[in-house]
């Protein structure tokens, strides 16, 4: 007899067909209260779950007394219980490094765009007001030649360190949990400490998981630290910055600049005050959001899920400490 498996992301027609040939797939819309319900009827008998975007705590896995694997459609488990899922021996996994070089274009992306003022100077010409050649209030501030400082050197923040670094000639500085010596090796980069890291850099990048050690990892405080001219740059997750204190420091024009591919509220409310802001760059958290990355992510997803509900320890298992009591099933 087939697993039955609840997806709720929808996936391409040739993931679809993958799956129907090993498993009984109900595909479930949870954003609706009606497709909540559904979600909620369907768990009892659920085995596996897969999509992204939805909060699975326990209340939720209460409900699901059978489930064995629940893949996520993402890097960032911020979503799980995780502890949860341990104590009752669910399989958790992810899709990294599939997105790694995507997110790290986005975060390029909206270090040029507010540098040159891309955004501002676009909505500038359709308002009209191009009337002459532009004047030093116009201009934006080179990129090549400046310092990069990454906060977080994951994967992401090793594909920045290598974009600023061969192709800008940036001077990458980091700052993570451990110094990453091959890093500095291979790019040149400097590891410094959080707040070191905040005055010495042209453009600061967060590319941090969120956890409770980094939930407002940038506020008030730190935001006072860096230069004036310089640019905040967030494709990590919205809670990571203060938004208020960046709202501020924005208004206040106590730096240059910023760009947000992750908010704290997703969608932004357009009662935002970040809306008002013409020296802020704001993406609807686009990080891995091509058709290639997408389709790889799904795919990846699909591949842990029927690797889990099989027997088989999945590649990309967030919470290994369920899997001995998983595999003794």
């Amino acid at each position: 007899m087939k697993k039955s498996v609840v997806l709720y992301k929808r996936l391409s027609a040739e993931l679809m067909a993958r799956l129907h040939e090993q498993v009984e797939v109900q595909l479930i819309d949870p954003s609706t209260a009606a497709g909540l319900a559904q979600l909620h009827d369907a768990l009892p008998k659920a085995q596996g779950l897969l999509g992204a975007s939805l909060k699975v705590d326990d209340a939720l896995l209460s409900l699901a007394p059978q489930l064995e694997v629940v893949s996520s459609v993402s890097v960032g488990v911020d979503n799980y219980a995780i502890e949860a899922f341990n104590q009752r021996g669910v399989l958790l996994t992810n899709t990294p490094d599939v997105l790694t070089e995507t997110t790290a274009d986005t975060g390029f992306a909206l270090i040029l765009a507010a540098a040159r003022r891309v955004v501002e100077l676009d909505r500038w010409i359709r308002a009209g007001h191009w009337q002459a050649a532009i004047g030093p209030s116009h201009f934006g501030c080179d990129v090549q030649g400046k310092t990069l400082g990454i906060v977080g050197m994951g994967r992401i923040g090793e594909a920045l360190a290598r974009r600023a670094a061969a192709g800008f000639g940036m001077q990458v500085l980091y700052h993570s949990r451990n110094p990453r010596p091959e890093v500095e090796q291979r790019y040149g980069a400097g590891y410094r400490s959080l707040s070191e890291l905040l005055q010495q850099s042209d453009f600061v990048c967060l590319t941090v998981p969120l956890s409770p050690a980094t939930e407002n990892l940038i506020s008030h405080e730190q935001l006072a630290l860096m230069k004036p001219s310089a640019i905040l740059i967030n494709i990590a997750r919205g809670k990571v910055l203060d938004e208020a204190a960046l709202i501020d420091a924005l208004q206040h024009q106590r730096i240059r600049g910023a760009g947000l591919d992750v908010m704290v509220q997703e969608p932004l409310p357009q009662d935002s005050p970040l809306l008002q802001l013409d020296n802020l760059v704001l993406t609807p958290h686009i990080g891995s959001a091509t058709l290639e990355t997408r389709e790889a992510m799904a795919r990846c997803a699909v591949d842990n899920l029927l690797a889990g509900l099989a027997g088989e320890r999945p590649a990309n298992l967030v919470n290994p400490s369920a899997w001995p009591r998983r595999s003794g099933i």
